[in-house]
């Protein structure tokens, strides 16, 4: 699939998504509409993802405003209907066009290179650089210039050659030869992590310096922080495998919710447990049975899309 394909499903699947739910919430839809949402849901992952997201969203605009609602009340029953679909379309679909924006900026799809949420891309490049993205992630390739644009998400690169190849990030510039290091953008960050060779980096602002094997760091808009030990387990996903070692299960949770589309969650009581192992992330729901099997959790799947895990019941 082409990047201009692949951008234009993800932007169709918003909108989908978008229409269904302003049709189930204008009181119009009937049975056989419900029955087709759900055939739309069901026949795609990334179908069932984006309703999620979308229904998420319109939770925070589920109130109407108080006043009007009451004023609703003295009508006649047909002309109640008519003002509360009136006021219920304009509520579903004015959120809904900013979360549209919010969801799929214009940048994302018009990147190069992109991954949904759970999918993962390994690309050779011309110079015979191995480029990798992780879920959820986008990114811009212009080998005449040597620069690759990280949009959203997460990749490695891994340079065999003496000419640097470099990542323009938010934050800053990373440029390597001979080297491999992997790329995080956080909310507020940049996490650059190197795994072999050494890499120049050049921060917004402040002086460039160089990051060895081993190390890290993260570039924000301020500037680069302190350089710390690179923590081997987080790059494993380049392997497709998740690894842990006595970490916190909120934690590791809010990780693997990451390479999972719809929505995942835990009793607040959970997050101090530990977890160790490595994971594959080609089946997340039998990552999910085995921590039921060696934590005391319980997982309650409502649908592939919505899970939750509570603490384990004692049976006396």
């Amino acid at each position: 699939m082409s990047s201009a394909t692949g951008a234009s499903s993800t932007r169709d699947i918003a909108r989908a998504a978008a229409q269904w739910l302003a049709l189930i919430e204008s009181g119009t839809a009937t049975d056989t509409d419900h029955l087709h949402l759900q055939r739309w849901r069901d026949s795609h992952s990334a179908h069932e993802a984006a309703w999620q997201r979308v229904q998420q969203f319109r939770q925070r605009f589920s109130v109407l405003p108080s006043a009007l609602a009451m004023a609703t009340l003295d009508r006649p029953q047909a002309g109640r209907r008519a003002v509360i679909k009136q006021v219920v379309g304009v509520a579903v679909l004015l959120p809904t066009a900013w979360w549209l924006s919010r969801q799929l900026p214009l940048e994302v799809w018009r990147a190069d290179l992109q991954t949904a949420t759970g999918e993962q891309k390994r690309l050779l490049l011309a110079d015979g650089s191995l480029l990798q993205l992780n879920t959820d992630s986008a990114v811009n390739v212009d080998m005449h210039a040597r620069l690759l644009m990280l949009v959203r998400g997460e990749m490695a690169l891994k340079v065999a050659v003496s000419e640097a190849l470099s990542i323009q990030a938010p934050y800053g510039r990373i440029s390597l030869s001979r080297a491999e290091v992997c790329v995080r953008l956080g909310r507020d960050a940049c996490h650059v992590s190197v795994v072999s060779g050494d890499v120049q980096l050049q921060p917004l602002h402040g002086p460039a310096l160089l990051l060895r094997a081993g190390q890290q760091i993260s570039l924000r808009a301020a500037g680069a922080g302190a350089v710390t030990e690179f923590d081997a387990l987080l790059p494993g996903w380049r392997q497709r495998v998740l690894m842990a070692q006595n970490q916190a299960l909120g934690d590791f949770l809010r990780e693997l919710s990451r390479y999972r589309p719809g929505l995942l969650r835990w009793e607040p009581e959970l997050e101090t447990l530990r977890v160790t192992g490595s994971f594959g992330l080609d089946n997340t729901d039998r990552v999910l049975s085995l921590l039921a099997a060696s934590l005391p959790v319980e997982v309650h799947m409502r649908t592939r899309y919505w899970v939750t895990l509570v603490p384990r019941k004692n049976v006396a």
